[in-house]
């Protein structure tokens, strides 16, 4: 998981989706939680998925994200080719512009999506704290195959 979590809000969704990776029925994966601005190429060469986490900052993806996406686009880019990634996004207005920005570098990096992006504006809901839950599980439990 790279997050970039600023804020109250993004770090419950954080905790959601990390909750969902353990979810009752999940077995043999370990999950590991990278802040963006510390995760690296090793990190990305060792993950067989990946969880994404970012608030819309000025109707774009972080810029701790997209730092993390130029430190490991060429190093990594042909290693992790076919690998899935779930991402979560939170903002108080538009979020397409950091979904946008994020599919586009991740479809360069050969990246499949595994479900659809977790959108939340405002603070998250019950509902929406259960959608960040069911993206962890849907790509923990991918990877038991």
């Amino acid at each position: 998981m790279v997050h970039h979590t600023v804020s109250p809000a993004c770090e419950a969704m954080l905790d959601a989706v990390q909750r969902g990776t353990a979810a009752e029925g999940i077995e043999g994966i370990s999950v590991t939680l990278r802040p963006a601005l510390a995760a690296n190429a090793v990190d990305v060469l060792a993950a067989d998925a990946f969880l994404l986490g970012t608030p819309a900052t000025i109707g774009y993806m972080s810029g701790a994200l997209k730092h993390f996406f130029d430190q490991v686009y060429y190093p990594c880019r042909d290693a992790s080719k076919g690998k899935s990634y779930g991402l979560f996004v939170h903002g108080n207005q538009d979020l397409a512009g950091a979904i946008r920005g994020v599919e586009s570098i991740a479809t360069g990096m050969g990246w499949r999506r595994a479900v659809d992006p977790v959108e939340v504006r405002g603070t998250p809901t019950p509902a929406d704290l259960k959608t960040c839950w069911e993206l962890g599980a849907t790509v923990a439990a991918e990877l038991m195959g």
